[in-house]
């Protein structure tokens, strides 16, 4: 029976591919790139996680601010965000991401999703574009562990008390627990099936959305896990098409990184034909491309990292004629320091080099069509390395150190990057 799904699935994914992209208001791909509105849509865009909770009247909740930093990335030509739905688990957790949205499964927090609502108002009042993700393999988020402890898997290590490698030895079960999978199942049903209160769009009609990914950064944490892996995401990504006809299906992947280093893994899951468009992830310091105490020096090597990092995945993409984005890159502020007031010369100049490879590659025709980079912390003022509960949110989530990875608004050096790419991606759209 499941097959049976997937053939059909698959089908209408084709069919909604090859319908004309003039005649839809959603994003769509035509021959291997995006189009929005009848004319090619390419993009400078930036991951804004916690827009939902700061949508919300309840706890982080916000509108003011929110409607502040939408204002300010829409002057600056950042229209594409990249946003969690939510949150999953018990509130008080040290470094996971609260208020949570799913407290437990198929129990919601109405605040949530009323913020939710009003986020994706307030981008369609803006003509703005959200990618929604819909599950998290790491703690900071819930997801993973959060599914695996409610299908009966035992308790999740937190890798700030138990360290990353048990947290990872724990959540490679998720690849083939068919329970979790139902959660997380049950939970996608519910969130795309919604209808927003605030404009009456049902969320499968709303524009403003451009893409359902699977999760961030989905993976199966070891070799022996990659099949389970791959029929998890096509069994999700089958379901989500099945759901919503109209809009673009992504993984979130950060490419053969998130794959054990498997580029032919991470070939397989991008040529499901319910997935539309492919991802990779750039972090040099996280993945030791970059010493935390010779960011600048270092940035050349991860540079010369991140070329052939990025070549590699652009050869798939070229061979499977769909659109790359690259949706995560970050690069932390100077001498591995938090403050506002630190300077940005080497994370300015990562950002400059990676804007480089993107705009070359769409002005020549290549298929790369956009980037996110990480994380809006615009107006924040963070309070505390270690994020608590009443601190401004920023781009950097609960696990790490806040400041590390946002571009603030003060950011100017950074800003002026940003700027200068978003007016050129603009003019190869036209």
């Amino acid at each position: 029976m499941k097959n049976i799904l997937f053939c059909v699935v698959s089908v209408l994914a084709l069919m909604s591919c090859q319908s004309s992209p003039s005649e839809s208001p959603f994003v769509k791909v035509s021959d291997g790139h995006f189009v929005r509105a009848g004319k090619p849509y390419y993009y400078v865009g930036t991951n804004f996680w916690y827009g939902a909770i700061l949508g919300s009247e309840g706890q982080g909740g916000d509108r003011e601010r929110l409607c502040r930093e939408l204002d300010f990335m829409k002057e600056m030509g950042i229209d594409n965000l990249r946003i969690l739905v939510g949150s999953d688990g018990q509130r008080g957790v040290t470094t996971k991401v609260e208020p949570t949205l799913q407290v437990a499964p198929g129990e919601y927090n109405d605040t949530i999703l009323a913020g939710l609502d009003f986020l994706m108002q307030e981008l369609g009042k803006r003509d703005m574009l959200a990618v929604l993700y819909l599950n998290n393999s790491w703690e900071w988020s819930g997801g993973y562990g959060f599914y695996l402890e409610h299908a009966g898997a035992g308790k999740a290590p937190r890798p700030n008390e138990d360290g990353y490698p048990a947290y990872m030895k724990f959540v490679e079960q998720y690849a083939s627990n068919a329970k979790a999978h139902q959660l997380f199942y049950d939970y996608v049903k519910f969130i795309i099936g919604r209808t927003n209160r605030y404009t009456g769009l049902r969320y499968v009609d709303d524009p403003a959305i451009m893409s359902w990914q699977i999760g961030n950064e989905p993976r199966a944490f070891s070799r022996e896990a990659l099949p389970d892996f791959e029929k998890w995401l096509a069994e999700a990504a089958a379901l989500i098409r099945s759901l919503d006809p109209n809009h673009l299906i992504s993984i979130g992947s950060e490419g053969a990184w998130g794959c054990e280093g498997d580029f032919a893994c991470y070939e397989r899951i991008c040529s499901d034909p319910n997935i539309d468009y492919c991802n990779i992830h750039l972090w040099p310091y996280n993945w030791s491309w970059a010493r935390p105490d010779h960011l600048v020096e270092d940035l050349k090597a991860s540079c010369d990292s991140t070329k052939n990092y990025i070549d590699r995945h652009l050869t798939i993409c070229d061979k499977l004629n769909k659109p790359l984005v690259m949706e995560e890159f970050g690069y932390p502020r100077d001498g591995f320091k938090f403050g506002k007031d630190v300077t940005t010369e080497g994370r300015d100049g990562f950002y400059r080099f990676v804007f480089s490879i993107v705009g070359d590659n769409a002005g020549s025709g290549g298929h790369f069509a956009g980037c996110n980079f990480w994380g809006w912390g615009g107006f924040a003022n963070p309070q505390h390395e270690q994020w608590m509960v009443g601190d401004d949110y920023t781009g950097d989530p609960a696990q790490e150190a806040q400041g590390l990875n946002s571009v603030f608004a003060s950011d100017t050096s950074t800003l002026k990057v940003i700027r200068q790419e978003v007016d050129r991606m603009a003019k190869i759209g036209q």
